[in-house]
């Protein structure tokens, strides 16, 4: 090592200082130019295509607005997934080095089948990226201090004027640009599969939570007739166990002048809780009396007793809600910006949920599994219920 030290230290006998410069710095100048050249070869839409796994992704982007357009400008595959700047632009080399061993090793997305089943989380790792960074990709090109606002739409200026005001993230509203969605509902729908396998209750527990809709019946047999129906994320009492089923109690309230059929968590607010009727109903106690102030209308607080079966139900209501944020994210925060859950009312995410259905695909028990989220998150039962 000493020697090697020295003769890299020690002048050069055979040669020039000025030869041994010149010798350096054209080294550095073919070195700094092939990386150059590399680095420019390897970020071409040609070169990003020519792997057979990118075909279908490549035929997607071609029908964007970004391959063609009115005004001839065309984005390529490296404007929106490589930064400008040079550590960005090696930081994305190194991680790109993840999809070819995902290919050629693990074979994760080999064929088109493949690529479809991991579409969803391939697109989330991006967004990810995207949202880590500002969209600064995306800024590269699209500058909100060089738009003119009133060449936009009367919707587009609201809501440009919002986001340039926040400096705000583009992949918050503009997803599926260049690519196909992936199946939203894969991913909420596999929690909700991992939530369901875990949900069973446990001997002990005194309250529970439901992870979906269950029967209720008002004997211990689950072969009975059903007189009522427990809602998605309501809480309940186990006060006892008959022939394999719980015997619950379930407290809520009911509009005096209604018909006295629907439960819901808070007085005045459409937060269903549960439907009674039979001999459910006829077991209601009255706990109190109140009269929305709101709008004068008398409210009882009831419990009512009834038998459910074991499944779907958790100790703790927190795994629900994290399944239904999620959901949330996957449905309306899949092709714009949604509102934050405190935006509305709990009474006003009834209407602003039913405004967007036809924009999603949801189960009614994941509607109202979802609604439910947002509702007890709204800004008028923020403290209240279980958060």
């Amino acid at each position: 090592m000493k020697k090697l030290l020295g003769k890299l230290t020690k002048p050069s006998a055979k040669y020039s200082v000025l030869a041994l410069i010149l010798v350096g710095s054209v080294i550095t100048i073919i070195g700094t130019i092939t990386a150059h050249e590399s680095l420019h070869f390897f970020s071409q839409t040609s070169f990003c295509t020519s792997c057979h796994t990118m075909q279908g992704n490549y035929e997607e982007y071609k029908e964007s607005i970004h391959f063609k357009n009115s005004m001839g400008v065309r984005a390529e595959c490296v404007d929106c997934h490589q930064p400008k700047d040079l550590p960005g632009k090696m930081l994305r080399k190194l991680e790109a080095a993840k999809d070819l061993y995902h290919h050629f090793i693990t074979k994760k997305v080999d064929t088109p089948e493949k690529f479809e089943e991991h579409r969803l989380e391939m697109a989330q790792t991006v967004w990810a990226r995207m949202k880590r960074q500002n969209s600064k990709t995306c800024k590269s090109c699209h500058s909100y201090e060089a738009m003119d606002h009133d060449k936009q739409s009367v919707k587009a200026q609201m809501e440009m004027k919002k986001a340039a005001a926040d400096d705000m993230n583009c992949i918050e509203c503009h997803k599926g640009i260049a690519h196909q969605l992936p199946n939203m509902a894969g991913g909420f729908r596999k929690s909700f599969q991992e939530l369901e396998a875990k949900a069973v209750a446990t001997a002990g527990a005194t309250n529970l939570f439901s992870i979906s809709e269950k029967d209720m019946f008002a004997t211990a047999d689950a072969n009975g007739k059903s007189e009522g129906k427990l809602l998605p994320a309501s809480q309940v009492t186990v006060i006892g166990e008959e022939n394999d089923m719980l015997k619950i109690r379930l407290d809520g309230w009911l509009e005096k002048a209604g018909k006295g059929r629907v439960l819901t968590e808070y007085m005045g607010k459409r937060v269903f809780k549960a439907t009674i009727r039979g001999d459910i109903k006829a077991s209601e106690k009255l706990l109190e009396e109140q009269e929305d102030p709101a709008t004068n209308i008398a409210w009882q607080h009831v419990s009512v007793e009834a038998y459910i079966t074991k499944d779907h139900l958790m100790d703790d209501i927190q795994p629900i809600w994290t399944y239904a944020e999620e959901m949330f994210g996957s449905t309306c925060n899949a092709c714009h910006a949604a509102p934050a859950p405190e935006h509305f009312t709990a009474n006003g995410w009834i209407s602003g949920l039913k405004a967007m259905s036809s924009y999603y695909r949801l189960s009614k028990t994941e509607e109202r599994t979802l609604l439910k989220y947002l509702q007890n998150h709204g800004s008028d039962t923020g403290g209240q219920g279980h958060h």
